[in-house]
């Protein structure tokens, strides 16, 4: 007896993009171009704060919020 075929979605590409891949070098480089952070810290981001692409850009985008308001704190 054949077995029969899967039905194919697009919700499996759909939830790949939702997450970040630590261990692959252009997912990496995407998001550190794209949040203007290096690599390293992107993947600081992910180990932090686990594998979901928006919890690691706001993780990045709130260190720079935190960052810019310590300057101007200690600046004064």
């Amino acid at each position: 007896m054949a077995k029969k075929a899967k039905k194919r979605t697009a919700r499996g590409r759909k939830q790949d993009r939702a997450r970040v891949a630590s261990g692959q070098k252009y997912e990496v480089s995407y998001d550190a171009k794209k949040t203007r952070k290096s690599a390293s810290a992107v993947k600081k981001a992910v180990k932090k704060v686990g594998n979901s692409r928006k919890k690691v850009e706001s993780a990045l985008t709130t260190r720079v919020r935190a960052n810019r308001k310590r300057r101007e704190q200690l600046s004064r």
